[in-house]
């Protein structure tokens, strides 16, 4: 029996979770499974938003044969098909069906309920051969209240097994679910049951499950915009956060191989130019700039002149604890003292309606358009019908770049509803958790609170907010190469001395980094988790 991609996913979801969940009987519809020739009909599952909410039974789903049948017959002693209503006749096509006609010929042959019964089994066996069993299902009343009794107990049983397991991942996953049905009892008592075994001090999935938990309740209360609030832990100071970011920056290779493939990129493709003006749609603090005007200082033939344009982001203006002017003085000093003539503009404008105009293009200039860890937070077209993300690359086409990098997070969270988004949500960042893990010990406080302000604030997003509330939407690399093609740019491919750098740098951090190239794009991982992908674009 197949059935659709949905049922599929909502069906693997039960079994996953050890089938602690039961459907209620109004989630069930019919489908028809086909074996030469002959079908049956059965109840299948509903869609995957259902997410089997826990209160079930399945009364009333199977009609019942409880009142006296009788058949009649023709002249000719053949048997009429008709039966009384509510009964079960046999189409010319063998399938099983129900008919509410009522009796016809009322002075027919009337036999005791046992013969009769005899009669149609005789008939079913003749017609049906072995496929006639299917029938006995039927031929019993299901007593409703018994069964809903019988449920309950079976569905709390499971649920015992399972946490006599101890299988965090398998909790955390009946948790979201309960919390997707508006099962409150469920929600609640596992709720209490998580918090024995999640730990911010403990191993990479009791560290993460103690955000998801957070990230759970944020839900219910409809505070996930509130995320310090949501985490009970408090807020930083902008110079605490920005230490915090720094060292997640230090610790794990991510952000710096997001920033040196595209860095290599922007400099083999200006290697004649004499005037680079590169546009950043998030510059953050700058770090990604540092090490291409060190690289460019060292030319052959001298240094070009280079103008960055920036836009900031209410999370890098906090950190830094004022606008963009700081990095620029920062950027400046840097390139003063490199002899690099170096120009810094901050944009007010948000990316979403920045224009061309906006930009001062100049002649002459060689343009450099980067995307670093930028373009998932622009709402995509599930949010308010409008492509964002497609306006911002045909405008970046429209500027006639010499190149355009990506850097981005190898995740599909953009509009998947919220149980797989959850189960996405804990697969990716569970692969983060465990890289530091080898980094940092677990009772480091630092570890802590870079888990805790620079990471778990993505997971609470991901998890307990949807609309314009929720501003992480990944999306994956095919997904990308898609939209920029669109817009109308080719691959540019990443050389070999940029991969071969990228793999020092790999190299240089302990655990099972993984490096893989897809196409001319290179993807970072862990283990068999891809977690950041850098290409470019021209």
């Amino acid at each position: 029996m197949q059935m659709s991609q949905k049922h599929n996913m909502s069906y693997e979801a039960v079994q996953n979770l050890g089938s602690c969940c039961f459907l209620q009987s109004e989630n069930l519809d019919y489908y028809s499974s086909s074996d030469n020739s002959s079908h049956a009909t059965y109840p299948s599952v509903r869609t995957l938003e259902q997410y089997c909410t826990l209160e079930s039974s399945t009364k009333n789903i199977f009609p019942s044969l409880n009142s006296p049948t009788t058949v009649s017959f023709s002249p000719n002693h053949s048997p009429l098909s008709k039966l009384q209503p509510k009964s079960y006749v046999l189409s010319s096509h063998s399938s099983l069906e129900i008919t509410n006609d009522s009796i016809e010929n009322e002075s027919c042959l009337t036999h005791n309920d046992n013969e009769l019964r005899h009669k149609i089994r005789e008939l079913e066996s003749a017609m049906l051969g072995h496929d006639a069993d299917i029938l006995d299902m039927y031929d019993t009343v299901i007593p409703e209240e018994s069964d809903s009794f019988l449920l309950e107990a079976e569905r709390w049983k499971k649920m015992m097994e399972m946490i006599s397991r101890g299988d965090l991942k398998e909790m955390l996953c009946a948790c979201a679910i309960a919390v997707a049905g508006n099962d409150m009892e469920t929600t609640e008592w596992l709720m209490s049951e998580l918090r024995k075994m999640v730990s911010v001090s403990g191993n990479p999935i009791q560290r993460l499950g103690a955000y998801m938990l957070e990230a759970l309740v944020a839900r219910l209360a409809s505070s996930g915009s509130t995320i310090y609030k949501a985490l009970k832990c408090k807020e930083p100071t902008g110079r605490e956060l920005l230490s915090h970011m720094h060292l997640l920056y230090e610790i794990s290779p991510y952000l710096k191989f997001g920033y040196m493939s595209a860095n290599g990129a922007i400099a083999e493709v200006m290697k004649g130019e004499t005037e680079v003006h590169i546009i950043d749609f998030q510059i953050n603090q700058g770090i990604q700039w540092v090490s291409l005007i060190q690289a460019l200082a060292g030319r052959h033939g001298g240094p070009p002149k280079i103008r960055i344009t920036g836009f900031d982001d209410s999370t890098s203006a906090y950190a830094r604890e004022g606008g963009l002017e700081i990095v620029g003085e920062r950027l400046s000093a840097l390139a003063q003292s490199y002899n690099v003539p170096f120009e810094f503009r901050a944009l007010e404008v948000a990316p979403t309606e920045v224009e061309i105009k906006d930009l001062e293009l100049r002649p002459g200039e060689a343009i450099a358009v980067n995307f670093a860890m930028m373009l998932h937070h622009l709402p995509d077209e599930s949010v308010d019908g409008q492509n964002h993300r497609g306006r911002l690359l045909r405008l970046a086409k429209c500027l006639s770049p010499k190149i355009v990098t990506l850097v981005e997070q190898e995740s599909h969270t953009s509009n998947l509803p919220f149980f797989p988004r959850f189960v996405e949500t804990m697969n990716y960042y569970l692969a983060i958790f465990e890289s530091i893990d080898v980094a940092l010990p677990r009772d480091n406080k630092e570890r802590i609170n870079v888990e805790q302000h620079c990471l778990a604030r993505e997971v609470v997003n991901l998890v307990a907010c949807e609309g314009a509330e929720r501003v992480e939407r990944h999306e994956l690399l095919k997904n990308w190469r898609s939209r920029f093609t669109m817009a109308g740019f080719s691959p540019y491919p990443l050389n070999s001395f940029i991969t071969s750098s990228i793999i020092n740098l790999q190299q240089s951090y302990q655990g099972h980094y993984t490096l893989e190239e897809r196409d001319g794009a290179l993807c970072l991982g862990w283990m068999n988790q891809a977690l950041i992908t850098s290409c470019a674009w021209r």
